[in-house]
Protein backbone atom coordinates (compact mmCIF):
# COMPACT_ATOMS: atom_id res chain seq x y z
CA UNK A 1 0.00 0.00 0.00
CA UNK A 2 1.55 3.27 -1.04
CA UNK A 3 1.65 6.28 1.23
CA UNK A 4 0.92 9.78 -0.02
CA UNK A 5 3.98 11.87 -0.60
CA UNK A 6 3.82 15.60 0.04
CA UNK A 7 5.19 17.65 -2.77
CA UNK A 8 7.31 20.76 -2.28
CA UNK A 9 5.27 23.94 -2.23
CA UNK A 10 2.07 22.20 -1.21
CA UNK A 11 1.85 24.35 1.91
CA UNK A 12 2.29 27.46 -0.14
CA UNK A 13 -0.49 26.38 -2.51
CA UNK A 14 -3.00 25.88 0.28
CA UNK A 15 -5.69 28.54 0.36
CA UNK A 16 -5.29 31.22 3.03
CA UNK A 17 -9.02 31.48 3.64
CA UNK A 18 -12.00 29.23 4.20
CA UNK A 19 -13.59 27.46 1.21
CA UNK A 20 -16.35 29.56 -0.31
CA UNK A 21 -15.06 32.82 1.09
CA UNK A 22 -15.58 35.81 -1.19
CA UNK A 23 -14.52 39.28 -0.13
CA UNK A 24 -17.34 40.79 -2.16
CA UNK A 25 -19.92 39.12 0.08
CA UNK A 26 -18.61 40.41 3.38
CA UNK A 27 -20.43 43.10 5.36
CA UNK A 28 -23.49 43.59 3.13
CA UNK A 29 -24.99 47.07 3.07
CA UNK A 30 -28.27 45.72 4.47
CA UNK A 31 -26.52 44.24 7.50
CA UNK A 32 -24.57 47.42 8.24
CA UNK A 33 -27.65 49.57 7.72
CA UNK A 34 -29.69 47.47 10.18
CA UNK A 35 -26.89 47.66 12.74
CA UNK A 36 -26.82 51.44 12.51
CA UNK A 37 -30.60 51.75 12.46
CA UNK A 38 -30.98 49.86 15.73
CA UNK A 39 -28.52 52.09 17.57
CA UNK A 40 -29.97 54.45 20.15
CA UNK A 41 -28.31 57.55 18.73
CA UNK A 42 -30.04 56.95 15.39
CA UNK A 43 -33.43 56.87 17.06
CA UNK A 44 -32.63 59.95 19.17
CA UNK A 45 -31.48 62.00 16.17
CA UNK A 46 -34.51 60.91 14.17
CA UNK A 47 -36.82 61.81 17.04
CA UNK A 48 -35.26 65.25 17.52
CA UNK A 49 -35.49 66.12 13.82
CA UNK A 50 -39.06 64.85 13.60
CA UNK A 51 -40.07 66.85 16.69
CA UNK A 52 -38.37 70.10 15.64
CA UNK A 53 -41.17 71.30 13.27
CA UNK A 54 -43.73 70.72 16.03
CA UNK A 55 -41.58 72.70 18.48
CA UNK A 56 -41.30 75.62 16.05
CA UNK A 57 -45.04 75.45 15.33
CA UNK A 58 -45.76 75.56 19.06
CA UNK A 59 -43.45 78.56 19.41
CA UNK A 60 -45.38 80.39 16.68
CA UNK A 61 -48.69 79.47 18.28
CA UNK A 62 -47.54 80.84 21.64
CA UNK A 63 -45.62 83.86 20.39
CA UNK A 64 -47.82 84.74 17.45
CA UNK A 65 -46.96 85.43 13.82
CA UNK A 66 -43.33 86.56 13.34
CA UNK A 67 -43.14 90.32 12.95
CA UNK A 68 -41.95 91.82 9.67
CA UNK A 69 -38.88 94.03 9.52
CA UNK A 70 -37.26 96.12 6.82
CA UNK A 71 -35.25 93.05 5.82
CA UNK A 72 -37.71 90.20 5.50
CA UNK A 73 -36.34 86.67 5.97
CA UNK A 74 -37.75 83.19 5.48
CA UNK A 75 -38.43 82.95 9.22
CA UNK A 76 -40.74 85.97 9.12
CA UNK A 77 -42.68 84.33 6.27
CA UNK A 78 -42.92 80.92 7.94
CA UNK A 79 -46.67 81.13 8.56
CA UNK A 80 -47.59 82.12 5.00
CA UNK A 81 -48.02 78.54 3.77
CA UNK A 82 -46.85 74.98 4.22
CA UNK A 83 -44.09 75.56 1.68
CA UNK A 84 -42.91 78.60 3.61
CA UNK A 85 -42.84 76.61 6.84
CA UNK A 86 -40.78 73.84 5.19
CA UNK A 87 -38.37 76.43 3.79
CA UNK A 88 -38.04 77.95 7.24
CA UNK A 89 -37.13 74.56 8.68
CA UNK A 90 -34.43 74.18 6.03
CA UNK A 91 -33.19 77.69 6.77
CA UNK A 92 -32.98 76.94 10.50
CA UNK A 93 -31.24 73.63 9.92
CA UNK A 94 -28.58 74.94 7.56
CA UNK A 95 -25.29 75.76 9.21
CA UNK A 96 -25.61 73.83 12.48
CA UNK A 97 -28.69 71.69 13.17
CA UNK A 98 -28.20 69.49 10.09
CA UNK A 99 -24.43 69.39 10.57
CA UNK A 100 -24.83 67.38 13.78
CA UNK A 101 -26.53 64.28 12.31
CA UNK A 102 -24.13 64.25 9.35
CA UNK A 103 -21.12 64.42 11.68
CA UNK A 104 -22.66 61.83 13.97
CA UNK A 105 -23.61 59.26 11.35
CA UNK A 106 -20.27 59.52 9.52
CA UNK A 107 -17.96 60.23 12.45
CA UNK A 108 -19.26 57.65 14.89
CA UNK A 109 -19.18 54.70 12.53
CA UNK A 110 -15.55 53.43 12.60
CA UNK A 111 -14.45 55.01 15.87
CA UNK A 112 -17.35 53.38 17.73
CA UNK A 113 -16.23 49.95 16.54
CA UNK A 114 -12.75 50.72 17.84
CA UNK A 115 -14.08 51.95 21.18
CA UNK A 116 -16.10 48.74 21.56
CA UNK A 117 -12.98 46.68 20.70
CA UNK A 118 -14.90 45.04 17.87
CA UNK A 119 -13.05 46.58 14.94
CA UNK A 120 -10.28 43.98 14.85
CA UNK A 121 -12.86 41.19 14.87
CA UNK A 122 -14.56 42.70 11.83
CA UNK A 123 -11.22 42.83 10.02
CA UNK A 124 -10.48 39.25 11.10
CA UNK A 125 -13.75 38.01 9.53
CA UNK A 126 -12.00 38.89 7.22
CA UNK A 127 -13.58 42.04 5.80
CA UNK A 128 -11.15 43.90 3.50
CA UNK A 129 -10.30 47.27 4.95
CA UNK A 130 -11.28 49.26 1.87
CA UNK A 131 -14.63 47.45 1.72
CA UNK A 132 -15.22 48.06 5.42
CA UNK A 133 -14.70 51.79 4.98
CA UNK A 134 -16.74 51.98 1.78
CA UNK A 135 -19.69 50.19 3.38
CA UNK A 136 -19.63 52.24 6.54
CA UNK A 137 -19.31 55.56 4.72
CA UNK A 138 -22.10 54.65 2.29
CA UNK A 139 -24.45 53.77 5.15
CA UNK A 140 -23.44 56.87 7.12
CA UNK A 141 -24.07 59.05 4.08
CA UNK A 142 -27.45 57.40 3.47
CA UNK A 143 -28.55 58.06 7.04
CA UNK A 144 -27.32 61.65 6.71
CA UNK A 145 -29.40 62.08 3.57
CA UNK A 146 -32.49 60.79 5.35
CA UNK A 147 -31.87 63.22 8.23
CA UNK A 148 -31.49 66.19 5.88
CA UNK A 149 -34.66 65.30 3.96
CA UNK A 150 -36.63 64.50 7.11
CA UNK A 151 -36.56 68.02 8.57
CA UNK A 152 -38.14 69.96 5.66
CA UNK A 153 -40.38 67.03 4.73
CA UNK A 154 -42.03 66.88 8.14
CA UNK A 155 -42.01 70.67 8.16
CA UNK A 156 -43.98 70.61 4.91
CA UNK A 157 -46.59 68.31 6.39
CA UNK A 158 -46.86 70.20 9.67
CA UNK A 159 -46.92 73.59 7.95
CA UNK A 160 -49.55 72.53 5.44
CA UNK A 161 -51.77 71.20 8.22
CA UNK A 162 -51.38 74.42 10.21
CA UNK A 163 -51.23 77.11 7.51
CA UNK A 164 -52.63 75.46 4.41
CA UNK A 165 -51.25 74.71 0.98
CA UNK A 166 -50.31 77.75 -1.04
CA UNK A 167 -47.67 79.61 -3.01
CA UNK A 168 -44.20 80.17 -1.61
CA UNK A 169 -43.86 83.77 -0.43
CA UNK A 170 -40.35 85.12 -1.01
CA UNK A 171 -38.49 87.76 1.03
CA UNK A 172 -38.37 89.94 -2.08
CA UNK A 173 -42.13 90.47 -1.83
CA UNK A 174 -43.14 88.17 -4.67
CA UNK A 175 -44.27 84.55 -4.69
CA UNK A 176 -43.63 81.30 -6.53
CA UNK A 177 -46.54 79.07 -7.53
CA UNK A 178 -46.65 75.89 -5.47
CA UNK A 179 -46.18 73.76 -8.59
CA UNK A 180 -42.88 75.57 -9.23
CA UNK A 181 -41.77 75.99 -5.62
CA UNK A 182 -42.02 72.32 -4.66
CA UNK A 183 -39.39 71.01 -7.14
CA UNK A 184 -37.27 74.09 -6.41
CA UNK A 185 -37.38 73.18 -2.71
CA UNK A 186 -36.27 69.66 -3.62
CA UNK A 187 -33.26 71.16 -5.44
CA UNK A 188 -32.45 73.22 -2.34
CA UNK A 189 -32.53 70.12 -0.13
CA UNK A 190 -30.31 68.25 -2.60
CA UNK A 191 -27.81 71.11 -2.50
CA UNK A 192 -27.72 71.05 1.31
CA UNK A 193 -26.93 67.33 1.18
CA UNK A 194 -24.12 67.81 -1.34
CA UNK A 195 -22.71 70.78 0.58
CA UNK A 196 -22.51 68.60 3.70
CA UNK A 197 -20.24 66.10 1.93
CA UNK A 198 -17.20 67.92 3.29
CA UNK A 199 -18.46 67.52 6.88
CA UNK A 200 -19.28 63.86 6.25
CA UNK A 201 -15.82 63.19 4.81
CA UNK A 202 -14.05 65.11 7.58
CA UNK A 203 -15.95 63.27 10.30
CA UNK A 204 -15.25 59.94 8.59
CA UNK A 205 -11.54 60.67 8.27
CA UNK A 206 -11.35 61.59 11.96
CA UNK A 207 -13.29 58.42 12.76
CA UNK A 208 -10.56 56.30 11.13
CA UNK A 209 -7.84 58.16 13.01
CA UNK A 210 -9.19 57.95 16.56
CA UNK A 211 -10.82 55.47 18.91
CA UNK A 212 -12.98 58.21 20.45
CA UNK A 213 -16.29 58.71 18.59
CA UNK A 214 -16.95 61.96 20.41
CA UNK A 215 -13.63 63.32 19.18
CA UNK A 216 -14.47 62.55 15.55
CA UNK A 217 -17.98 63.98 15.76
CA UNK A 218 -16.93 66.99 17.81
CA UNK A 219 -13.99 67.71 15.54
CA UNK A 220 -16.22 67.87 12.47
CA UNK A 221 -18.79 70.08 14.19
CA UNK A 222 -16.04 72.38 15.49
CA UNK A 223 -14.57 72.66 11.98
CA UNK A 224 -17.99 73.63 10.64
CA UNK A 225 -18.35 76.34 13.29
CA UNK A 226 -14.81 77.59 12.68
CA UNK A 227 -15.30 77.94 8.93
CA UNK A 228 -18.53 79.80 9.59
CA UNK A 229 -16.70 82.24 11.86
CA UNK A 230 -13.93 82.72 9.32
CA UNK A 231 -16.48 83.36 6.58
CA UNK A 232 -17.78 86.28 8.64
CA UNK A 233 -14.32 87.91 8.55
CA UNK A 234 -14.73 90.17 5.54
CA UNK A 235 -11.03 91.05 5.64
CA UNK A 236 -10.31 87.65 4.09
CA UNK A 237 -11.89 88.87 0.87
CA UNK A 238 -12.05 86.32 -1.94
CA UNK A 239 -10.33 83.71 0.24
CA UNK A 240 -13.70 83.10 1.86
CA UNK A 241 -14.86 81.47 -1.36
CA UNK A 242 -12.62 78.52 -0.49
CA UNK A 243 -14.55 77.96 2.73
CA UNK A 244 -17.46 75.48 2.51
CA UNK A 245 -19.47 77.64 4.92
CA UNK A 246 -19.36 80.53 2.44
CA UNK A 247 -21.81 78.69 0.18
CA UNK A 248 -24.04 76.97 2.72
CA UNK A 249 -27.03 79.25 2.05
CA UNK A 250 -26.60 79.24 -1.72
CA UNK A 251 -29.66 76.96 -1.89
CA UNK A 252 -31.75 80.15 -1.63
CA UNK A 253 -30.83 80.80 -5.28
CA UNK A 254 -33.09 77.87 -6.18
CA UNK A 255 -36.05 79.73 -4.70
CA UNK A 256 -35.66 82.88 -6.75
CA UNK A 257 -38.09 83.78 -9.57
CA UNK A 258 -35.30 82.89 -11.98
CA UNK A 259 -33.41 79.77 -10.93
CA UNK A 260 -29.72 80.55 -10.47
CA UNK A 261 -27.15 77.74 -10.49
CA UNK A 262 -23.87 79.67 -10.13
CA UNK A 263 -23.57 79.79 -6.35
CA UNK A 264 -24.82 76.26 -5.87
CA UNK A 265 -22.40 74.83 -8.43
CA UNK A 266 -19.47 76.60 -6.77
CA UNK A 267 -20.57 75.41 -3.34
CA UNK A 268 -20.88 71.80 -4.49
CA UNK A 269 -17.48 72.00 -6.24
CA UNK A 270 -15.75 73.24 -3.07
CA UNK A 271 -17.48 70.64 -0.90
CA UNK A 272 -16.78 67.78 -3.31
CA UNK A 273 -13.11 68.76 -3.73
CA UNK A 274 -12.47 68.76 0.01
CA UNK A 275 -14.44 65.53 0.41
CA UNK A 276 -12.34 63.67 -2.17
CA UNK A 277 -9.10 64.68 -0.43
CA UNK A 278 -10.40 63.78 3.04
CA UNK A 279 -11.73 60.40 1.92
CA UNK A 280 -8.42 59.63 0.22
CA UNK A 281 -6.65 60.39 3.51
CA UNK A 282 -9.10 58.16 5.38
CA UNK A 283 -8.63 55.16 3.08
CA UNK A 284 -4.86 55.62 2.85
CA UNK A 285 -4.37 56.03 6.59
CA UNK A 286 -6.65 53.16 7.57
CA UNK A 287 -4.97 50.80 5.09
CA UNK A 288 -1.69 51.28 6.98
CA UNK A 289 -3.12 51.56 10.47
CA UNK A 290 -2.18 49.02 13.13
CA UNK A 291 -5.64 48.10 14.41
CA UNK A 292 -5.34 46.86 17.97
CA UNK A 293 -8.83 47.64 19.26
Amino acid sequence: MSTPVSTPGAAEAAPDHAPGYKAGRTLPLRVEAMRQLRRRRTMVIGGVLAAMPFVILLAFQIGGTPSRTDRTTFIELATASGLNFATTMLFMGTGFLLVIPVALFCGDTVASEASWSSLRYLLAAPVPRARLLARKFAVGLAFSAVAIVLLPLIGLGVGTAAYGWGDLQLPAGISLPASTALPRLAIAVAFVLLSELVIAALAFWLSTATDAPLGAVGGAVFASILTGVLDAVTALGDLREWLPAHWQYAWADALQPQLEWGGMLQGVSVSFSYAVVLLALAFRGFARKDVVS
